[in-house]
């Protein structure tokens, strides 16, 4: 539905029929696709809890590094983190605490590890326009 949204949006500013497609109007705009903005979000405020300079309301999150017995793995070394175990299948694997390591976890290593907070937000919104519009070149 939010989809929509945005598809009618684009359509405005090009002055897009109902009937064409707007793929092209979404990359021109470098628009990411709703999905891909959600992810960009969680995977922003991931990076402010991790290198904390998020509020604090939203708690620490567990790097795998951290965990007991972790320390001699070759996991110790990645800034991986803990995805913790849900009980309801749809609205806990929307709760932060599970989406935000979920998301940076499927991050490569030379996104997460960047550490300026723009660099990050350049490198992450490249990397999902990257997987929004595989063909496009950029």
């Amino acid at each position: 539905m939010c989809c929509n949204a945005q598809n009618a949006a684009a359509r405005l500013i090009y002055h897009m029929r109902s009937a064409d497609h707007i793929t092209d109007a979404l990359v021109t705009l470098h628009w990411l696709r709703v999905h891909q903005r959600i992810d960009y979000k969680v995977a922003v405020m991931t990076y402010k809890v991790v290198h904390g300079i998020a509020p604090r309301y939203l708690g620490p999150l567990a790097l795998v590094a951290d965990l007991p017995g972790r320390r001699t793995l070759h996991s110790a070394s990645t800034s991986r983190l803990l995805v913790p175990p849900v009980k309801m299948s749809i609205v806990g694997s929307r709760a932060f605490n599970v989406a935000g390591p979920r998301i940076w976890n499927l991050l490569p290593e030379e996104i997460t590890s960047v550490q300026s907070l723009s660099t990050f937000r350049l490198h992450i919104k490249t990397f999902l326009f990257g997987k929004s519009y595989p063909d496009v070149i950029l």
